[in-house]
């Protein structure tokens, strides 16, 4: 399959991954202001020609460290969660101010490795994203690390920006990190090592160039890297990887800095559809003929369309839809197969009071169907 064309001058929906090291000083365990300041300046810039940004930021252990005085020692379970909480309120507040003056909201986004695991959670996770970035907010998303533990973490911040970049269907994903791209070797101790200006297949040999962790603030290292361009990649997100502590990191990027892309091999549509199209159905759903007519124009199917609900389904599970003529394709459900059952046939506006609670309008959204 062709490699689509990467560069974060063609970006529409953007993932920028933070690094500890760029946003918190080692020594002295402060915020470096000024840096987050010129990147509140490239975000807006980025947000005035019409890319939207999702920043996936790490600080928040590195932020607490430095107010709790634990210094750069690696941390017991229950001091890092604290640092965590002392440091998040800090990062997130920091972020606030640094984007208000352009008139860019900003929320925080705590999230774990079963927000990404259960379909359930992370078709909630995506919605709450979507709609974010609808009302012209920037997410800014973090591990919730005060009450993450090793079986329910992701492990560091590029894997968490990987899933972050395939939840929301991102087409550019960037790592700001402390080098400026992938090497045939260690550059600091091999002076014939190499820059990668572009990945368009991550091979065995690729994935044996990668070193560990280098930073004494920081998870990740160059093989965390890889597998983050690996799960972008195949979603139909390109990625790059560029030296990050300079000012107006993404603004450089945009004029040529040093970087390793991976390109994507399909786009975030394409790869959506597909992994929907690919699971297994739990149930079915028989629509109308309006309902199908509206599905093949592009639109969600609500409840009013729905004329027989079958199978024992949970929300986020795959369902097949049926039309009068037949096989339409499949989606992921927002109502569980009783609650489908209860709805099917009413109006929107009815679900409240069928159900007892405030639900989503569409029974399947567009975004979460293969036809």
């Amino acid at each position: 399959m062709a490699a689509v064309t990467s560069g974060l001058s063609a970006a529409r929906r953007l993932v920028v991954k933070i690094g500890s090291a760029l946003l918190v000083d080692r020594e002295t365990g402060a915020l470096r202001q000024e840096w987050l300041v010129a990147l509140a300046e490239d975000i807006a810039a980025l947000r005035a020609r019409g890319c939207e940004v999702l920043l996936v930021s790490s600080g928040s252990i590195a932020l607490g460290r430095g107010v709790l005085g634990l210094g750069l020692t690696e941390l017991p379970l229950e001091q890092s969660q604290a640092a965590a909480a002392v440091g998040q309120i800090r990062l997130a507040r920091a972020y606030e101010e640094v984007l208000t003056p352009h008139g860019l909201k900003a929320a925080q986004v705590l999230l774990t490795l079963e927000d990404s695991a259960s379909r359930r959670r992370y078709l909630n996770t995506r919605a709450t994203l979507e709609t974010l970035l609808s009302l012209d907010v920037i997410p800014i998303v973090n591990e919730n690390d005060t009450v993450a533990t090793d079986e329910i973490r992701f492990g560091d911040n590029d894997r968490l920006a990987a899933q972050v970049a395939v939840t929301v269907g991102a087409d550019t994903l960037v790592l700001l990190s402390d080098v400026d791209g992938l090497y045939t070797g260690n550059p600091a101790t091999d002076p014939a090592a190499t820059r990668f200006d572009v990945v368009e297949e991550i091979t065995p040999e690729i994935e044996a160039m990668a070193g560990d962790a280098g930073s004494g603030l920081s998870r990740g290292g160059m093989k965390t890297k890889l597998l983050a361009a690996r799960t972008a990649t195949t979603a139909g997100c390109a990625m790059a990887i560029t030296h990050g502590f300079a000012l107006g990191p993404l603004r450089r990027l945009e004029e040529g800095a040093n970087a390793t892309w991976f390109t994507a091999q399909t786009t975030p549509q394409a790869a959506r559809k597909g992994w929907i199209g690919s699971m297994k159905p739990r149930g079915t759903v028989t629509v109308d003929a309006g309902a199908a007519k509206a599905l093949a124009e592009g639109k969600s199917l609500l409840p009013a369309g729905v004329r027989r609900v079958e199978g024992a389904f949970l929300r986020g599970d795959p369902v097949e839809i049926v039309g009068p003529a037949g096989h339409l394709g499949q989606g992921l459900v927002r109502y569980t197969a009783t609650e489908a059952g209860v709805i099917a046939g009413h109006r929107s506006e009815e679900i409240e009071a069928l159900l007892g609670y405030p639900g989503r309008a569409a029974l399947i959204h567009r975004d979460d169907m293969a036809l």
